[in-house]
């Protein structure tokens, strides 16, 4: 084939240039990275009222992250007991949704027509009932993680006792991000939820996801549950515990958020 004018060479560059950036955007669509270069946080949420696969799951040999909620009947003994067998505890403070029945939430929770001085006390309160808690998350909170005043006050009382914050992400409109930004506290989101059907089939495929994102991110954040999932997720859990080894460091959620926090200054 001869090229004999301006026109054609200027096609063929137009062509080639394409081509090679259409080859770059697949190849960096299929990034995998080694074992070594990810980092996996599990945490598991609605511990303090004995719920079903409490036990199960403290026994579990993997740095889990226990999410204790406050005022309830086990809150204490759930937080000494994650504790004594190696996982880390933050407190799973409940707070207002847009939908849901209000007995779902628990006492202390945080309400949108509480005094700005009852959310600090009740914020205050439930850090104080939850022993060893290092961070927090929220417990439902959808109409709470949305509203950036209630938010920043939250959030300021968990910087004063040097907690991290956890955004489950129950709202695709929280602004948890941003007001930890504003107030410089170590924060993370939830990438991936295991057991929101209670389904044994269906938590094992979110822990198929799990081990799939692994693979194309460096650090990923998954949340399940004690309860009515419980005995699904942690058998769930247990059945991955070599694949997941495999994959990935399975961490403590500390730990995503010192790499988050040392990435975050290197750029």
């Amino acid at each position: 084939m001869k090229f004999n004018n301006k026109n054609s060479w200027s096609k063929l560059l137009v062509l080639s240039v394409l081509s090679m950036t259409i080859y770059s955007h697949i190849n960096s669509a299929h990034i995998s990275y080694a074992k070594e270069e990810t980092k996996l946080a599990i945490v598991i949420d609605d511990f303090g009222n004995n719920m079903q696969g409490s036990e199960e799951i403290l026994n579990l040999p993997l740095p889990l992250t226990i999410a204790v909620m406050p005022f309830m009947p086990t809150t204490k003994q759930d937080a000494e007991l994650a504790h004594k067998n190696g996982k880390e505890v933050i407190i799973h403070l409940p707070m207002e949704a847009n939908r849901g029945k209000a007995s779902w939430l628990g006492p202390g929770a945080i309400l949108s027509h509480l005094s700005d001085e009852e959310i600090k006390q009740r914020v205050e309160a439930a850090i104080a009932d939850v022993p060893h808690a290092v961070g927090m998350n929220n417990h439902m909170g959808s109409k709470i993680t949305q509203n950036k005043h209630i938010m920043r006050i939250i959030l300021s009382v968990c910087k004063e006792h040097n907690l991290y914050y956890l955004d489950s992400k129950t709202s695709d409109k929280s602004i948890v991000a941003e007001v930890s930004e504003e107030l410089g506290i170590p924060y993370i989101k939830n990438d991936i939820f295991l057991d929101h059907h209670y389904d044994q089939l269906y938590i094992s495929r979110q822990m198929q996801q799990v081990l799939n994102m692994v693979k194309i991110q460096t650090r990923t954040v998954a949340i399940g549950h004690v309860g009515p999932p419980g005995r699904y997720t942690s058998q769930a859990l247990y059945d991955a515990i070599s694949e997941l080894t495999k994959s990935t460091e399975v961490v403590p959620l500390t730990t995503i958020i010192e790499d988050s926090i040392i990435d975050d200054e290197i750029m």
